[in-house]
């Protein structure tokens, strides 16, 4: 460990837990310090809200670090890139590729913590670096995991990164907790003590599991087994009860919940403490809700059905819950005033994404959007986040080009809100490697040698996440972090 991150870690002592900018009461209610989206929950069909829907048209616009023209944005939106793939952190190790789910987790004054994932397995890291078994290590065969980042509100600048947690399978998505850390979600699956895909030999490890990583600190890399063994998603915690829900990508898959044993934030990594239910809809054994052709702001019942075995040594877990509903491919989660919305990343008619809401006090769950225009709303939704104005912000990923990130208002309306305009020729890799020495990618190998650029606009966008007047979201791949804000009172986010 490095001298300047043990002074880090020292400095963030008494950090607060963050979620979504509001303090939360234990077993209680939580205190909201925006609107939220809850108004869409409890009517389908909501009034028009006191602003505008979207902030006007896209602009491509030069990143302030580097200068590069990389995303388009409305008029006045300004952002700063960090955490290129292959950039030498604070730990001396360089920065992971593909970018995936991330949020801020904790706060002190105007620093925050934010842990971010890497969605990567044995064999999709530079040979020289499988950086995170160094620290923080479950599997050493795999090269997936989290980075942490620090970042100064005030003056508008990220002051370090470091990697937190290593080992495991394609971690994709996950959740903040209410109590400081990051949930981090394997988004793979493969049969019990058998090796998992790309490895020749089984050396003890099975994955498909959750884990706890914390804001800063050492990580103990080991599973929440109580959670499930399956191919996650997303997951995010009823702040009142400490329960967590989560998503499953997976065709077909089921909506969880995860009950702990333990007192109200401790998970007891490495056992089974808890019990694990999946979701059942109006009593119906497997009601489809991707190919039921449900209209939008239909509501359902719900109940739970325990999963008995949560390591899945026989059979998946969707297959242990026999009157499951049947979700198409859940990918993003999130909680906001006490309700918790999940995303169907191709479900629906068109196939094109559906967002339901799941209100733990009612015991109902609302198909709030469903997608019928991959140009009009959105193509393939996949991360999510609440944000501070009462909408939902829309992580893209379907077949769209240039990628966008789309917002969706609480009268149901859609507009995009930025747009990935990465084309990087060898000269910009100069310019970004001037910013973050170390810079480098996999994908970059393959750029012209004839100094044209090639294209990234095709790539995803993920873990978007709002704190105060910031934006925090990445592009998996080449790999980078962004730190966008702007006239946010001008719309909808």
């Amino acid at each position: 460990m490095t001298e300047k991150l043990e002074s880090i870690w020292a400095s963030l002592e008494g950090a607060q837990p963050v979620i979504n900018r509001r303090q939360f009461v234990k077993g209680g209610s939580t205190v909201a310090a925006s609107t939220a989206f809850a108004a869409l929950a409890s009517n389908a069909n909501a009034g028009h809200v006191p602003y505008s829907n979207d902030y006007g048209p896209l602009v491509v616009t030069p990143d302030l670090q580097t200068g590069l023209p990389l995303l388009a944005l409305p008029e006045g939106f300004t952002y700063k890139s960090f955490g290129w793939t292959g950039y030498i952190q604070d730990d001396g190790l360089p920065t992971p590729t593909d970018h995936d789910g991330m949020a801020v987790v904790a706060a002190r004054n105007q620093r925050i913590v934010m842990v971010r994932n890497h969605e990567l397995s044995r064999g999709e890291s530079s040979p020289s670096s499988p950086a995170y078994n160094k620290r923080g290590t479950y599997n050493p065969e795999q090269f997936g995991g989290c980075t942490n980042m620090l970042f100064d509100t005030r003056i508008g600048e990220f002051l370090a990164s470091w990697n937190s947690q290593g080992g495991t399978i394609r971690n994709c998505a996950g959740g903040p907790t209410p109590w400081g850390t990051w949930i981090t979600c394997e988004e793979t699956f493969h049969a019990w003590n058998q090796p998992p895909s790309g490895q020749e030999t089984f050396t003890g490890y099975n994955h498909g599991y959750a884990f706890e990583v914390k804001g800063f600190g050492r990580t103990n890399a080991q599973p929440i087994r109580g959670m499930g063994r399956f191919s996650h998603e997303a997951c995010a915690v009823d702040v009142a009860t400490g329960i967590i829900y989560q998503t499953e990508d997976a065709r077909p898959s089921a909506f969880y919940k995860y009950v702990p044993n333990g007192a109200y934030g401790r998970l007891n990594p490495g056992k089974i403490d808890g019990k694990l239910y999946a979701m059942v809809l109006d009593g119906v054994p497997r009601l489809d809700t991707n190919n039921g052709g449900a209209p939008q702001g239909t509501t359902w019942k719900v109940t739970w059905q325990e999963v008995p075995d949560p390591d899945a040594k026989e059979a998946r877990c969707f297959d242990q819950a026999s009157d499951a509903a049947i979700i198409s491919r859940g990918e993003g989660c999130w909680e906001d005033q006490g309700k918790i919305y999940f995303v169907s990343t191709d479900g629906g008619l068109a196939s094109l994404g559906q967002i339901f809401c799941y209100d733990p006090r009612r015991e109902t769950c609302t198909l709030l959007f469903e997608s019928t225009d991959a140009v009009g709303q959105v193509d393939a939704p996949d991360n999510i986040a609440a944000s501070p104005r009462g909408a939902i912000l829309m992580c893209e990923d379907g077949g769209s080009n240039p990628k966008r990130l789309v917002g969706l208002t609480q009268d149901g309306a859609t507009f995009p809100f930025a747009e990935n305009r990465m084309e990087l020729c060898n000269y910009d890799l100069d310019v970004i490697n001037d910013s973050f020495p170390g810079a480098r990618d996999y994908w970059w190998d393959t750029l012209p040698e004839d100094g044209s650029s090639r294209s990234f606009t095709s790539r995803e966008w993920a873990g978007a996440t709002f704190y105060g007047r910031w934006l925090f979201v990445n592009i998996q791949s080449p790999g980078v972090t962004f730190a966008i804000t702007g006239p946010w009172e001008n719309g909808a986010l």
